[in-house]
């Protein structure tokens, strides 16, 4: 293990707030690790998928084309790393196609730690059943990181600590056993200012509780403004289900902001687009998020929503969220069904075997609601 003593050690961040982790060395990343500010409460679940509604919606709208492609030229961020399958291919045809969402903690409610991503959403959007699915997956998951397996156990968040946007990918590919066909990453306060620009969101919160300033009463709706809406989405320890509790009330705003946010014309303009800019990072291209815009735009108008259970345990010191193989594997199937693939037993990420299945054709799809007994690991 890295020492955690360096006193050489330095860490630089860009202008927008993403690490570079990439280039950093095992010892760098500890103490990037180790050393960061602690802060209360947790990551929303839910942030880039807002964005990317917002901009599949915009993409599709918008016709300053020259400004469009700048900004979406500006947000390109390629992980390098070989898909596991033709994502081109299964876009041209309209498949299904998955996408990782990550995001940042640079910027909400006036918190100014840098490059910190330890919130994690597999979306899958299938145009031809007109259908979203949505998996949350808890930050403090047990994973062994790809390529960083002698840290096990290592926390989901941990990955793209390790290695960018291109560990996080691999690690949760390996994980569930199914393809990621793109990522993207957003920093939160990205996600404030567009509650703000369509005027707030209109929620009927859950339970009641006060947190940073703001009281939110069981049942009784509120208009609600970005930062309120944080506020309302980050609270965890007064929820009776905590972490989990904290998820469900994420989904709520996010259902609530998604659909108002696909009709919100005023969005798609210069403005927003230099927002998002500076904010958003994702290997989708500019003929990506048109296509998406065009072909795939119906699939938000239904969304499933899901998350990984798991079970609080102590490990060296640590708390940690440890699945049951059963539950990982009824997550595998849901997100192999949702696009279209055929049925696999879940991933093992202590496993030497890196392959990722993506069989999809003469293969058996019948999948049951109790049919999760494949044995899977971590």
């Amino acid at each position: 293990m890295p020492s955690r003593r360096d006193d050489n050690y330095v860490v630089q961040s860009d202008e927008n707030g993403y690490i570079d982790t990439e280039h950093m060395t095992r010892s760098q990343r500890y103490h990037q690790r180790n050393n960061k500010p602690k802060k209360k409460g947790h990551k929303l679940l839910w942030s880039v998928i807002v964005i990317v509604v917002a901009i599949i919606g915009g993409f599709y709208a918008y016709r300053k084309y020259t400004n469009a492609k700048q900004a979406a030229n500006a947000i390109y961020s390629s992980t390098q790393v070989t898909k596991a399958r033709n994502v081109s291919d299964a876009l041209k045809k309209k498949r299904p196609i998955s996408i990782l969402l990550m995001g940042t903690d640079t910027g909400a409610l006036g918190r100014d730690f840098k490059g910190r991503t330890d919130t994690m959403i597999l979306c899958v959007l299938n145009p031809e059943d007109k259908k979203m699915t949505l998996v949350s997956l808890p930050r403090d998951t047990e994973v062994a990181v790809y390529g960083y397996e002698d840290y096990f156990p290592s926390k989901i968040n941990s990955a793209y600590e390790y290695g960018g946007s291109a560990t996080a990918v691999k690690t949760v590919q390996k994980f569930l056993n199914m393809p990621i066909d793109f990522y993207a990453t957003i920093n939160m306060g990205g996600l404030e200012k567009l509650i703000d620009a369509v005027g707030g969101v209109k929620v009927e919160p859950t339970i009641s509780f006060t947190y940073d300033g703001y009281t939110f009463k069981k049942g009784k709706e509120v208009n609600m403004d970005g930062e309120k809406a944080l506020a309302y989405v980050r609270m965890r320890h007064e929820d009776p289900r905590g972490d989990y509790g904290r998820q469900e009330r994420q989904r709520q705003v996010l259902t609530k902001l998604a659909f108002k946010s696909s009709g919100l014309t005023s969005l798609v303009n210069q403005k927003f687009l230099s927002t998002i800019s500076k904010q958003m990072k994702t290997d989708l291209t500019f003929d990506d998020l048109l296509t998406l815009g065009t072909k795939y735009r119906v699939a938000t108008h239904d969304m499933d929503s899901d998350f990984l259970q798991g079970t609080s345990e102590m490990i060296n010191g640590e708390s940690f969220e440890v699945a049951s193989t059963t539950e990982k594997q009824r997550i595998t199937n849901k997100l192999r069904k949702a696009l279209g693939l055929s049925k696999a037993k879940t991933g093992n990420t202590l496993s030497s075997d890196n392959d990722v299945n993506i069989s999809s054709e003469g293969e058996d799809t019948n999948y049951s609601n109790d049919d999760n007994t494949y044995y899977g690991g971590y």
